[in-house]
């Protein structure tokens, strides 16, 4: 009989015991060198367990270096022996492992006092993903769940407090984590032996009332998928049946759903107490399979669902039967093909998924379980060097991040999340007032990228002050559309008096920066819904309308440039496919190098004589000067969405000189992908200023801006603008 249990990655009998036993032999050698130096003798009921211990880790596939940080992380939790011991005996390797197994403790000992059952839930969950999102390598996993089993197993020895710990933390964190990653039988174990602590009282009047052993059930289904496989392969139906026995944990969480008591009137309405899967090859078998179900026993009508043609909200699909089986006990069995079966453990509709009660789909962490499932079902190979399981990092981004506070609740954020994300996270007071933050005991920019695990402290001023700086995306203070709608919130219900000041502020800066001499501002106004220009002002205050948008406004009237060196234009005469000719199908083009036209400014097209069509600026001088007959070379053009281009702008900083003003603003420049083509200093040595001119190559108005924005944050930066 399969009863679906630890995944499939072990190796033959005799390497595994040989890992094991080599494991045990360096334990216990390494126990005798603490005793010798001074530390206390292991207990005899301590030594006796190792080598079943050793066992169930080597039948997972992990070898002698995880078998043995195994066992030393047994030593090391007793306080028998130290780290640095350890690493002198066991050696680099094995002590690495060992130092991701003590992880657990640290995240064990940060949590809070739990305020509830739902609340305990919810940070259950939480850490759960967390404990996914920082083990550096899924070997320490699996040998925390090994552990786990064995430490409850071995219960019954420790302080009552120690047990009631491990059987909070097997149902909390350890059993859902065994089930996502498909190791089963560890699952059902670990519920069982946690139940049986945490609730002695119902797990043994379950256990009672069951009136026959576990072995009993076990061998009763097993006879049962003898049948119905054998019935199958007569039916000429290639079948996989897989067999189990309800284990009490989850009998006694059934009888909770369904209200049902514990006295025996309560067990025997539970018709899943035996069940058998049946996986076959296409849907039309599943029906057939179902046929022989129903012609070997009896079934009872009430508990028949078909969720083949009706699939479940998220996805699930298979049929579900209880018959009548030998000895007039009940039996379910589930019906699917193989491709349902994948979906049903891997997609949405995953079976941790239905006993844990989540409703919405979250497709990292669906990743991540299906990777590290697989991972776990890799045959002999896996645990060999230079296998996955071997040498594993994070090789899934997570969707989300959760850190801690210095009080140790954990906080779930987007991915990409900032300090700042995190204090609006806490309460949106603490957003206004951060003024900096220490990540880890260090202090960090606000800009810092947030990681897993990391401990924040906000520091915070006695009023709220919110910057402008935090709503332009282009410097990256929030990642979280949320922050930033509270932000917005700040702004908009301060005075209007002040809001137009800085919205003034703001036009006055981005007008000198791109270097636009007097835009029409009621046509801008009314292009952001704005009746009057002051309100206008009011909303680019509030935040309503950042910096990048009001860049893209002023597009149209950004000035044409100085012509540039010759070398320069003839450099950048070239056939563009950003161009689109009306009419006249793909002709030679070039850009002007009178009025240099950036993308979706007006353009029109001049024929000229031998080098094809010249894009000009709608507005260009020298186009306005043409003569009649000239006229008449003039076409029509207009962008096109195709091929990327980019353009020649040239830009003018000044900074008060300091060591490394010039690598920073090549780096901030570069960092943004453009290029950068000429770029001259020169530096007043009365004054210690800077003047900077860049010639650089932007697709757009909105990397330019951009550009700006970033060089503006440098130290001992006073002004940056695009010069023409």
């Amino acid at each position: 009989m399969k009863t679906g249990g630890a995944a499939s990655i072990t190796r033959s009998h005799g390497s595994a015991h040989d890992a094991a036993s080599e494991a045990v032999h360096l334990v216990r050698e390494l126990a005798a060198v603490a005793g010798r130096a001074g530390a206390a003798a292991v207990p005899a009921e301590e030594s006796a367990g190792w080598a079943e211990a050793a066992k169930m880790l080597a039948a997972l596939g992990l070898d002698v270096d995880c078998i043995a940080a195994g066992l030393a992380g047994l030593l090391v939790e007793r306080g028998l022996v130290g780290l640095d011991t350890a690493r002198a005996h066991l050696g680099d390797k094995a002590v690495t492992l060992l130092e991701g197994l003590l992880r657990f403790d640290e995240l064990r000992s940060i949590q809070a006092e739990d305020t509830g059952s739902a609340s305990r839930a919810a940070r259950a969950e939480r850490l759960r993903k967390l404990l996914l999102a920082v083990v550096d390598d899924v070997r320490i996993l699996i040998m925390q769940l090994a552990l786990t089993l064995h430490r409850l197993r071995t219960a019954r020895g420790r302080p009552r407090a120690d047990r009631e710990r491990l059987a909070r933390e097997g149902l909390e964190l350890y059993a859902p984590l065994a089930s996502r990653l498909g190791i089963w039988q560890y699952k059902w174990e670990i519920e069982d032996l946690a139940f049986r602590e945490s609730d002695p009282a119902t797990y043994k009047a379950i256990a009672a009332q069951l009136a026959e052993r576990r072995v009993d059930r076990e061998r009763y289904v097993e006879e049962a998928v003898h049948r119905v496989g054998a019935r199958l392969r007569h039916a000429g139906i290639d079948a996989e049946v897989i067999g189990r026995a309800k284990h009490i944990h989850s009998i006694w969480r059934k009888m909770q759903r369904k209200s049902l008591g514990i006295e025996q009137a309560g067990i025997e309405q539970l018709f899943d107490l035996r069940a058998i899967r049946v996986l076959v090859d296409t849907e039309a078998e599943c029906y057939t399979a179902l046929g022989t179900v129903h012609g070997l026993w009896t079934h009872l009508p009430r508990e028949f669902d078909d969720y083949v043609t009706n699939p479940k909200p998220n996805g699930y699909r298979s049929l579900h039967t209880a018959v009548v089986g030998p000895d007039g006990r009940t039996l379910e069995v589930q019906i699917r093909t193989r491709e349902m079966h994948r979906q049903a453990e891997l997609g949405v509709a995953a079976h941790w998924r239905y006993k844990e009660g989540a409703q919405r789909p979250e497709p990292g962490l669906d990743t991540r379980i299906g990777w590290l499932r697989q991972l776990l079902e890799t045959h002999e190979e896996a645990g060999e060097a230079g296998s996955p399981l071997a040498s594993l990092g994070k090789e899934i981004e997570s969707e989300r991040v959760y850190a801690f506070t210095p009080r140790g609740d954990i906080v779930d954020l987007p991915a990409g999340s900032t300090p700042l994300d995190f204090a609006y996270q806490i309460h949106t007071e603490v957003g206004h007032r951060c003024r900096g933050a220490k990540v880890d005991g260090r202090i960090v920019p606000l800009t810092y990228t947030v990681r897993s695990g990391d401990r924040i402290e906000v520091l915070t001023t006695r009023h709220p002050r919110p910057s402008r700086d935090w709503l332009n995306p282009n410097l990256g203070y929030l990642g979280s559309a949320r922050s930033r709608a509270k932000v917005r919130h700040w702004f908009k219900h301060q005075d209007r008096e002040r809001n137009v000041a800085d919205g003034q502020e703001i036009w006055d800066r981005e007008l000198k920066r791109l270097g636009v001499g007097d835009p029409p501002r009621e046509a801008l106004a009314e292009r952001f819904h704005a009746a009057r220009f002051e309100d206008f002002l009011a909303a680019l205050g509030r935040g309503e309308v950042s910096v990048p948008q009001l860049a893209g406004a002023l597009q149209p009237y950004l000035p044409a440039p100085p012509p540039p060196a010759p070398r320069l234009a003839k450099r950048r005469r070239k056939r563009t496919g950003n161009v689109r000719i009306s009419g006249v199908g793909d002709l030679l083009t070039q850009m002007a190098q009178c009025c240099k036209p950036l993308p979706n400014d007006p353009i029109t097209g001049y024929i000229t004589r031998g080098r094809g069509v010249s894009i000009h600026r709608a507005d260009c001088r020298n186009l306005l000067d043409l003569a009649g007959s000239e006229r008449a070379r003039l076409i029509d053009v207009a962008w096109s969405s195709g091929v990327e281009e980019t353009w020649p702008v040239e830009i003018a900083v000044e900074a008060y000189d300091r060591k490394g003003l010039l690598r920073d603003v090549t780096t901030v420049v570069s960092n943004e992908g453009v290029n950068i083509v000429t770029m001259d200093s020169d530096t007043d040595p009365d004054i210690h200023i800077v003047d900077m001119r860049i010639t650089v190559e932007v697709r757009d108005v909105e990397q330019l801006s951009r550009i700006f924005d970033r060089l503006a944050q440098l130290p001992n930066v006073s002004d940056c603008r695009r010069l023409g």
